[in-house]
């Protein structure tokens, strides 16, 4: 499903990040940028609001909703290794590559499929200014807002991870940070996901999601896609090593497991030099679209 217009300029953005090696560098051209000012105003309302009647009342709505979108939405994907879920009882974090705006309905269907647990989202702050069905989503549904506001990142931020852990839910956080746009490879990742997994001690959930292309237009620019989760071998903390050794150590095996994934999903190495094909379903101004004429009755 494409979201937020055309992409020419994300893709651009992607091959040059790609190339030089930002694999963590926003590529979106259209997100909202705060200043510090509305920073801190989007996340005091987010923190009166969390908790009330107002919210706990759209929160039972927006995960309803969200539960049937997530089954339309994933309604061809497959999922792959998912006996790897099995003897996982408590909380846990869920890594997943990031390439859409709606790939967490990938993981959620995981969820829903092995377990009764709620899955929680740590998603931007800015991503609580969309509009529509998303911006309802993202302001209602389990979502933990991430910021670079110090005194949220450092004080408030860690309860609510804390807080659904020992609740004993799930907790999904991308570690490539932002988001590329339909980009089938995964990113080298970052440690914040790892150190809440090695100061809470939870396991890491590793997922790799693999981006099929579908003989089928979806706009002037892409095909249509299909989605197959590779769910791979959880990483537990050794309790005998430090917050950061468990966390640099759970941060390489990951980033290995996804590499490896990838490579037995598409059948060659990984390596980030840029082709077309790494933007999946990419068709752009290279391949016009020709579509069928309507059937007349």
């Amino acid at each position: 499903m494409i979201i937020g217009g055309m992409k020419e300029k994300v893709v651009e953005n992607i091959e040059h990040d790609a190339l030089t090696g930002q694999f963590n560098a926003k590529v979106e051209v259209s997100d909202p940028v705060f200043t510090k000012a509305q920073q801190q105003a989007v996340l005091q309302r987010y923190l009166r609001r969390n908790g009330t009647l107002t919210y706990r009342l759209n929160n039972h709505i927006s995960r309803r909703v969200a539960g049937l979108a997530t089954r339309y939405f994933n309604r061809r994907t497959r999922f792959e290794g998912l006996a790897n879920l099995q003897g996982i009882t408590g909380g846990a974090i869920i890594t997943s590559n990031h390439f859409n705006p709606l790939d967490n309905t990938v993981v959620r269907r995981m969820v829903q499929r092995t377990s009764q647990k709620r899955l929680y989202i740590v998603s931007r702050d800015t991503n609580l200014e969309m509009g529509g069905f998303i911006g309802y989503l993202m302001n209602y549904y389990d979502t933990i807002p991430i910021s670079d506001d110090k005194e949220y990142a450092g004080r408030i931020f860690p309860k609510f991870i804390q807080s659904a852990l020992a609740q004993q839910q799930y907790v999904l956080i991308y570690p490539e940070q932002e988001m590329w746009f339909n980009y089938r490879k995964p990113r080298p990742v970052k440690r914040g996901a790892y150190y809440y997994a090695a100061k809470f001690q939870v396991p890491i959930l590793s997922c790799f999601v693999e981006i099929r292309d579908l003989p089928r237009v979806d706009n002037a620019e892409f095909d249509q896609v299909s989605y197959v989760m590779h769910v791979l071998k959880p990483i537990f903390p050794d309790p005998q090593k430090s917050v950061r050794e468990n966390s640099r150590t759970m941060m390489a095996t990951d980033y290995q497991q996804k590499k490896a994934a990838y490579e037995r999903a598409y059948g060659k190495p990984l390596t980030y030099q840029f082709e077309p094909g790494d933007i999946a379903g990419w068709r752009g101004e290279r391949m016009p679209v020709t579509r069928e004429p309507e059937k007349t009755v």
